[in-house]
């Protein structure tokens, strides 16, 4: 008995001892299981490090990290009505007089004057195009080529529906709708060719200051106020008020934008501009003309959505006295001398006032001032047209070679019902005697109305549909119905060549180049998509 329970206490101190020998070998598995996650949990780690820097290398290289691609597309009718007041010549004689000249003919003068007031005195009549239609196509792209580096980029199309040509909007009752040149192609129905509208590169931050330098075929069209009527987003601080500047310019700019609290949105910027290329010169070269630049000057001291204020100067070099134009209304033009300089002046307010009524209010009010400034040339293309304040094939003396000024004024709003998408809008402007402006491609179809020489009104409602966007927050699609009024007070309007005349004053035998249109009106619907 004694001996059985030896042998049981021996087992049980066996046993005893044995459970933390048991515990050691079980804490040594777990600890390896552990140290085995461990290196398992790495691995997963390094490994999903891995994908996102793939991840990463894609997101680089993919469209939507560097290119940024936008468009539009707009269908418009409109039906246009004039009246043109009796007078003498009109664009047949322009054309016959242009023609000989190219063919190395000088027409006598006195000659020709009394020719055109005998046979085609009283030529008055009421132009008219029921149905012009046209298609536009705009592609906008933006590349960032480096963190501080882009490339902007619009390709253009507008086109006359039935026509190849510029024909139909081209008739030659306004120097910047005699035919397409250079500033103006894509902007001026035509063809079907998709221009290259705008095409410039932008360095900002300059040794991290709030300094832009841009290079290129600038977008110096379309600026404000008139992207109210357009329907569009107020134009960045790349655009320029188009009471002054409506013309597709290569250039560039300089730009400072301060941070300054008190000043919000303020900037300033230099821009130059070379409108015309005149080529090569020398001792055996037969060209006495001058390349025709512009440099300006904006400041911007405030601009934010409730106000903005624009100060614009201008100075026109070596302004020509036709532009490089095929097939116009004139036949084939071009540069024949250059006339002088203008200096331009333009102050502009815009801004907007929200929750009146069941809308918000757009509103603008700009002025201007224009200092046409000749240099004694005479464009004999033009026939003894004259400078800026010349008179049409009269011979000049020394005291009408003065400075002539002209000014405008353009006002008005545009209210966004936001419940409904609908929004009414009116402007109106008015330019003096001797107003000159450079806006060739304004989207008017009779002329510019910015550099009417009267009273221009215009009123239009839009209706956007209310449709989801799916390509950007900015897409839309939109109907609009508008119309236009001229009430022109004296010739020239948007020409700088030939002394302007009170067209209540011209008679049945004066000479002129350009039919004298004393009104007129265009009504005009569209059906546009913004993408």
């Amino acid at each position: 008995m004694k001996r059985m329970s030896k042998k049981v206490l021996a087992a049980a101190l066996l046993l005893g001892l044995s459970q933390p020998f048991s515990v050691m070998a079980a804490d040594t598995d777990l600890q390896k299981k552990m140290e085995s996650l461990e290196k398992e949990l790495e691995a997963l780690k390094q490994q999903m490090q891995d994908t996102d820097k793939k991840v990463d290398k894609v997101e680089q290289k993919s469209l939507g990290r560097w290119l940024t691609i936008s468009g539009d597309y707009r269908f418009r009718v409109d039906s246009l009505k004039g009246k043109i007041v009796d007078h003498a010549s009109g664009p047949v004689f322009g054309q016959t007089y242009m023609a000989r000249l190219l063919a190395g003919d000088t027409p006598n003068v006195a000659q020709a004057t009394a020719f055109a007031a005998s046979q085609q005195a009283g030529q008055g009549y009421k132009p008219k195009n029921d149905s012009l239609m046209t298609h536009r196509f705009g592609l906008n792209l933006k590349a960032k080529a480096t963190k501080d580096v882009s490339v902007t980029a619009r390709l253009l199309m507008y086109k006359t529906a039935g026509a190849q040509d510029d024909d139909a909007v081209t008739p030659g009752y306004f120097a910047d709708r005699t035919g397409v040149f250079d500033g103006t192609l894509g902007h001026i129905p035509s063809d079907g060719r998709l221009a290259v509208d705008r095409a410039y590169a932008t360095w900002s931050n300059i040794g991290d200051e709030p300094i832009w330098f841009s290079v290129g075929r600038r977008p110096s069209t379309g600026g404000v106020p008139t992207h109210l009527k357009e329907n569009r987003e107020k134009p960045d601080s790349s655009g320029t008020p188009a009471l002054l500047v409506d013309y597709a310019f290569d250039g560039m700019t300089v730009g400072w934008a301060p941070d300054l609290e008190a000043l919000p949105g303020a900037y300033a910027k230099i821009c130059y501009g070379r409108g015309f290329e005149n080529g090569f010169t020398g001792k055996n070269v037969n060209n006495s003309l001058h390349d025709t630049d512009m440099l300006g000057v904006q400041i911007i001291p405030y601009d934010t959505d409730a106000l903005s204020i624009f100060f614009q100067y201008n100075r026109g070099f070596n302004i020509f006295d036709f532009p490089k134009m095929t097939s116009s209304a004139f036949g084939d033009t071009a540069p024949s001398t250059d006339l002088g300089a203008i200096d331009w002046y333009g102050l502009n307010f815009l801004g907007k006032v929200k929750n009146i009524g069941i809308g918000n209010f757009n509103w603008f009010v700009s002025g201007a001032i224009s200092d046409a400034q000749p240099n004694k040339n005479v464009s004999v293309a033009a026939g003894n047209l004259g400078l800026m304040n010349g008179t049409f094939l009269g011979q000049q003396d020394a005291s009408s070679f003065k400075d002539r000024t002209g000014w405008a004024v353009y006002a008005g709003g545009r209210y966004d019902i936001e419940s409904t998408g609908t929004k009414l809008g009116f402007e109106y402007n008015h330019g003096s005697k001797n107003w000159i402006t450079f806006a060739p491609s304004a989207d008017d179809m009779w002329t510019s109305k910015v550099g009417t020489r009267g009273n221009a009104y215009e009123g239009y409602i839009i209706q956007e549909l209310k449709l989801q966007p799916i390509s950007s927050y900015l897409s839309k699609v939109f109907f609009k119905l508008g119309y236009q009024y001229y009430d022109f007070e004296y010739t020239g309007s948007n020409n700088w060549v030939g002394a302007p005349q009170k067209i209540a004053d011209i008679k049945a035998s004066d000479l002129q180049l350009m039919a004298p249109v004393k009104y007129a009106q265009d009504i005009y619907a569209t059906f546009e998509v913004h993408f």
